[in-house]
């Protein structure tokens, strides 16, 4: 029913498109985008377009159809601040990063700030409070939230199940006339009795365009042996701009039969970490590139793909040759065609000693223990088999574990394993100060994992496997005032402060002004807070207290404390 009534609504763009369009554009300067639907992030599935601003914030924001603001969303983080708009047809259109919210919404907003005393917010909204007209300016463009730059993060969702659609169905001016780019190909032995060139590891490929079609580069032949995977690295691009985009569509034959397809012009937030398997995530952790999959693994649950039974896994007979094609689409139908061949060549698997190693499968729960480690990997979080590795070496004084190598971090989780290190060297005063590193393998480096001790053990939930070991926190954040020196405000409509921490991470911000909390807006890309002054809320024109408290996830707090006149 969900695929009919999506059918029903894109025919119905496509009409809208031919005649009069449903949608309105969001700005009303020329539509150059910097992302695209579905386009491979961290993790997740793009689930719009990012509209380039000409370089700046402040641009005005326009509802795309008539409706009523459903939603207001404000954080540090994602999307920023956020509007929400619900139309009659049954969709939903959402507009990220944004600057400023209207005046009347931006009021509404402050106050709910206010209300609960936090900067963060995500209201609900009836539909009788905000409506809006084709058209009508709803905010002014900004770079607010997880955003790289000044743009315009826009969606269309379907409204009943908030999945995402591709807004390009829908008729927006934007052009694009140029193909995907194919930047090389992977072949991955997906058995441990499978080999490229003789080879148990993948190995890549450049390739090269002509006769209109993208070729492997000296056009080799390539033996291979047992299940074989392919990947490809491809990006799109749009008239105007040189940003990296996404495909849509992919559809491999061999031998002239279709045997693999994916088409994403859809998908569910609870799906959308399913990325990780529709990629060679070993490819990006370790060489910082994207292959898109040909091929299905068998715990990924993503329903875009159809294949022939043999979920685009390719097994060639020996001496026997298969010529490979992949076609490739943009949401424009721009095309393009890889061909290559592969042939079978036996391979007897080598008897050489292999590391001792676990099996883990994806289809049940998980698990690992020792003396000074547990290990446990729910059902549903792989992907794929695999052979887990367990191993420490030595850690640095900063540690009070060694480090403990739980496999590494090329195999991706789909949800939380639990690990826990037994710790018997720490004091009890630093007990609350406990955290879980993850470190880096090759440089050492390491980031906070949270964590939490009980009975000389310190456990935490993460998404990766890799290096971890256990240190503490107990250096409080800092602060640097931008907007006061010596008690005297050098801005005259603010106050701000640069805020950093060591390791845990900023956990809360008070502002107190004249012993009332204040509003401070926090953005962490440039670490500032900034305080602006209100008189409907502060009495001004005399001399005020003023305090601020930053807390960090271990609780280490800093107070910077001032007495200024405004």
């Amino acid at each position: 029913m969900k695929t009919f009534l999506l059918h029903i609504l894109l025919a119905f763009s496509f009409f809208c498109t031919a005649q009069q369009r449903y949608y309105s554009d969001p700005m009303k300067i020329p539509l150059l985008l910097s992302g695209s639907f579905a386009e491979l992030r961290s993790n997740h599935f793009h689930s719009g377009i990012d509209i380039k601003t000409q370089g700046v914030t402040g641009l005005p924001v326009y509802a795309v159809a008539d409706g009523y603001i459903s939603r207001i969303a404000v954080s540090p983080t994602g999307y920023g601040k956020a509007l929400y708009i619900n139309h009659p047809n049954g969709t939903t259109s959402v507009y990220g990063h944004l600057n400023k919210f209207s005046p009347e919404v931006e009021k509404y907003v402050k106050d709910k700030q206010y209300e609960k005393k936090s900067f963060r917010v995500d209201l609900q909204i009836p539909s009788f409070l905000f409506p809006v007209k084709q058209d009508e300016e709803i905010a002014k463009s900004g770079n607010t939230g997880s955003s790289g730059g000044p743009h315009l993060h826009f969606e269309i969702r379907d409204t009943p199940t908030e999945e995402p659609l591709n807004p390009l169905l829908f008729g927006f001016p934007v052009t694009d006339n140029i193909q995907p780019k194919v930047f090389s190909v992977l072949l991955v032995p997906l058995t441990k009795n499978s080999f490229v060139e003789d080879s148990p590891t993948a190995k890549s490929y450049p390739v090269v365009f002509y006769d209109g079609q993208y070729h492997l580069k000296n056009n080799p032949t390539i033996p291979v042996w047992g299940e074989i995977g392919i990947a490809i690295q491809t990006n799109d691009y749009f008239d105007g701009t040189y940003n990296k985009c996404g495909i849509n569509l992919l559809r491999m034959s061999v031998n002239d039969e279709e045997q693999f397809t994916f088409t994403l012009n859809r998908f569910s937030f609870s799906d959308t970490r399913y990325l990780n398997s529709h990629i060679v995530y070993s490819e990006l952790k370790a060489a910082k590139r994207r292959y898109i999959k040909t091929w299905l693994e068998s715990g990924n649950k993503l329903p875009i793909y159809t294949h022939n039974g043999t979920e685009g896994r390719i097994s060639p007979k020996n001496n026997e040759t298969e010529k490979v094609q992949i076609e490739l689409q943009d949401s424009y139908k721009n095309m393009s065609l890889l061909s290559f061949s592969i042939i079978g060549k036996e391979k007897k698997p080598d008897t050489d000693s292999v590391p001792a190693t676990i099996h883990f499968a994806f289809n049940k729960t998980n698990s690992y223990r020792n003396d000074s480690v547990s290990l446990n990997i729910p059902n549903g979080a792989l992907y794929t088999d695999f052979e887990f590795e367990y191993r420490t070496e030595p850690a640095s004084d900063k540690f009070f574990t060694d480090y403990h190598f739980f496999h590494n971090n090329t195999v991706p989780l789909h949800k939380n394993a639990r690990f826990a290190l037994r710790v018997d060297s720490l004091p009890e005063q630093l007990q609350s100060k406990v955290i879980m590193a993850y470190v880096h393998p090759i440089t050492g480096e390491y980031t906070a994992a949270g964590g939490s001790y009980k009975d000389g053990w310190v456990s935490t939930e993460s998404r990766n496997l890799g290096v971890y070991a256990v240190t503490v926190d107990t250096i409080p954040p800092e602060i640097i005032p931008l907007s006061i020196a010596e008690n005297k405000l050098t801005e005259s409509s603010r106050i701000r402060f640069k805020i950093k921490d060591d390791f845990a991470g900023i956990k809360s911000i008070e502002g107190l002004l004249d012993g009332k909390w204040a509003l401070f807006e926090y953005d962490p890309k440039t670490a500032t807070i900034t305080h602006y002054f209100d008189k409907d809320r502060f009495e001004l024109g005399k001399n005020h207290t003023f305090k601020l408290t930053i807390t960090d996830y271990r609780n280490n707090n800093s107070v910077y404390e001032a007495r200024f006149w405004k």
